[in-house]
Parts: structure tokens; sequence; C-alpha cells
């Protein structure tokens, strides 16, 4: 056994003849416990959060979508349609339409987007989950379904076929205006579902069959804003995304989930870096007791590693004494700390102790890389650590009688 390892198990199982050393010694070990535990739950945390915000934007969130790099839309070919079909990655898409616009009800107006879908769409994704009221809308019928914000702010509910909602959107041109039909093109449609998935998508969307979205924008048959794609989960995104290119050519750029939800994921990824440097601060401060306890053991132990030099042992070995102690106080505690919060974010997951309201618990994650961080996170601050409460071992202290 290595001689510095074989003392510092030796110092480890043992007592100080001086109290003061064991309680600090005690104080160091619950800090570094305490501080690792608040860590990891802290990340596990932020880990549910992460996946309670993006579990609802990825329910309409394809796995693929096309969108035009020049203008608002671009002209989708009876050829390349076929060739998109022949990609074996894919296993369906819907072309979609979006623009902004104003829907009217009941002397009401709302500003949104008009998302006009083909009869895949709701393949695709899993929109019709989320229609606590009514349905979702039928192919080739002037129907719609808009957000839970939405309908509050029209006062609009679901199949009501007394009143139907206005699309209006202002038309493109030059020249005098005379009168509202030269200005702005509008179409109707009767809202037979109300979706509820966040509140800024319900707050943007009214979906409606993709020939409304044509006949209020004057599109072609063949004209569209994006295409959404459902991909096999065994395939290859990078590959799939390129081939889509090939097809359709350098204008349009073809963007993934993680893409789709750029915002969102650097919003999390920048509070998540926040809270883990504000959290790695706590454990810096409670390693602090660390560099006290190690000090104070080698005043302690003056005349022991007087002893030991004189017996053969070098500065360096007697530095790597206090090196491992320190490290090895680190990892139990860190080691501690993990299983703490382990079973705590256990409870939570289990139990649902902490709720935000009294129907949704505080989301957590249990997440193999929290548990990687924390530990690496800790170690490399407990090596510091150590390594500079070791380095006051020097030959001059060690010889003095």
């Amino acid at each position: 056994m290595n001689f510095s390892l074989y003392i510092v198990k030796r110092y480890l199982l043992s007592k100080s003849s001086n109290n003061a050393i064991n309680f600090i010694s005690i104080i160091a070990m619950i800090g570094i416990v305490l501080g690792s535990a608040s860590l990891f739950i802290v990340l596990s945390g932020f880990a549910g959060l992460r996946n309670f915000t993006l579990e609802f934007t990825t329910i309409i969130d394809p796995d693929l979508k096309v969108e035009t790099t020049v203008g608002k839309s671009f002209i989708l070919s009876k050829q390349q349609e076929e060739k998109l079909k022949s990609i074996k990655a894919i296993k369906s898409f819907s072309k979609i339409i979006e623009e902004r616009v104003i829907a009217t009800y009941d002397g009401n107006n709302h500003p949104a987007y008009i998302k006009g879908v083909d009869q895949n769409f709701n393949s695709i994704t899993k929109i019709d989950s989320v229609i606590p009221i009514g349905n979702w809308i039928y192919p080739e019928t002037p129907q719609s379904v808009v957000g839970w914000t939405i309908s509050t702010h029209l006062s609009v509910g679901a199949n009501d076929y007394g009143e139907a909602m206005t699309l209006s959107v202002p038309k493109p041109g030059k020249g005098q205006i005379t009168s509202q039909n030269q200005a702005i093109n509008q179409v109707k449609v009767v809202n037979v579902g109300i979706y509820d998935i966040n509140e800024d998508i319900n707050n943007k969307y009214i979906f409606t069959p993709i020939y409304i979205a044509k006949e209020l924008l004057n599109y072609s048959d063949n004209q569209i804003t994006s295409i959404e794609f459902d991909v096999d989960e065994n395939a290859n995104l990078e590959e799939t995304k390129a081939q889509i290119q090939n097809i359709l050519g350098k204008n349009i750029i073809v963007k993934d989930k993680d893409q789709l939800n750029d915002a969102i994921y650097k919003m999390l990824n920048t509070e998540n870096l926040a809270v883990y440097l504000i959290f790695t601060l706590v454990l810096i401060i409670a390693l602090f007791n660390i560099i006290g306890t190690i000090i104070m053991a080698i005043l302690d132990k003056k005349q022991t590693l007087n002893t030991l030099y004189n017996l053969g042992a070098s500065v360096k070995d007697i530095r790597n004494i206090f090196l491992y102690q320190g490290i090895l106080m680190t990892l139990i505690g860190g080691i501690l700390g993990l299983i703490i919060g382990y079973i705590l974010v256990q409870i939570q997951l289990s139990f649902k102790l902490v709720m935000i309201t009294p129907t949704l618990p505080y989301p957590v994650a249990l997440q193999l890389k929290n548990f990687v961080i924390v530990l690496i996170t800790l170690m490399i601050l407990g090596i510091i650590a150590s390594k500079i409460a070791s380095s006051r071992i020097n030959r001059e202290l060690v010889k003095t009688q």
C-alpha cells in the first residue's frame, strides 16, 4: 500500500486529541455534504423545468421543419414532393402556410398567426391531445382551432355555428385604395376547438385547413411557407436534412427541434449556468473549511511529522498525506451529498411534496450527467483546496522539534 495513503487511512479512522480539530473536521464534512446535495438538487430541478417547458412546445414541433430563406413563401413542385416521399427516413410530412392575421369575433379583435395545415399535420404532431374543448378541424371545411388565450380575448367558444370568426390580412399591391375590399382579404371560419399548450403558443396560432390560408393570402396551389416532417426515430437526422436540402435547393433551411427552440434552449442554459456558478461558489466557501482543517491537523501533528521525516519519509510524502486526506474527505462528503440529494429528488418524484399549484408538482428529473457534474466540480475544487493546504508543509516545518 502507498505510504501516504496508509497514513491517511489511519488519520481518517482516528480522532485527534484536540477536540477543536475534531469539531472543525465534522463541520467541514457537513459543509461538503450539504453543498453537493444542494447543487445536485438544484441541477435536478432545472432539468425538470427544462423537460416540463419543452414537453409542451414539442407537442406541435415536428422532427424537422423546412423554411425559406428568401421571402415568406416558396413553390413546392410535384416532382420535389415525390422525391421527398421517396426518402426512407421520412414517415410523413405536412405542407404549411403561416401568416400574421387579425381575428375578429363578436366585435373583438386580436392579432394572431393563421397556420393552414393539410390532413397529414395531425399525424405528425400530437395536437389533438391538447384540445380540452371541442375537436380538431376537418379537412376541406371552413373551420378553425384557436388557443386558450385567443379564445379568452375574443370570447369565442367551440362549435358555435351561430356566428363565424373573421380572419383578415392586408392585400398586397399598389395604388389608391377606394374601398375596404381593395385593402383587406377576409375569410370566415367556424371555431370547432380550443387547444391548451402554453401561454405563448396559446396566444399565437389559429389552425385552419390549408385551403383557407391559400384563399386568404391568394397563394397558388403549390405555394407554401414551410414543410414539417415526421422522421423515423432511428434515422440519421443530419443525413436526412442533407437529402431534403438537395431536393429543395439552397434557398431553404432545414431545422431540427433544437433549432426550432433555440431561444428557449439559450434561456434555460443561461439560467442553469448562472445557478450552477452560484452554488459552485457555495461549495468553494465550504471547501475553505477543508483548508482550515488540514492546516490545523498539520500543526496538531507537527511532532509526528518530524518523526516520520526522521524515519525516512520525504517532504513530498508528508505533503501527499494531507493532500490525500483532503481529497478523501471531499470524495466521501460528495458521495454522501449525492446520496442525500438523490433520495430527496426521488421523494419529490414519488410523493410530490413540493407543489407549484394545488395540482402541479414542482418538476424534477434525475439525470446521470448531473451526478457527474457535481462529482467532477467537487473533486476539482477539493484537489485545489487540499493542494493549497498541503503546500504549507516544508522542510523547516518537519525538521523542527
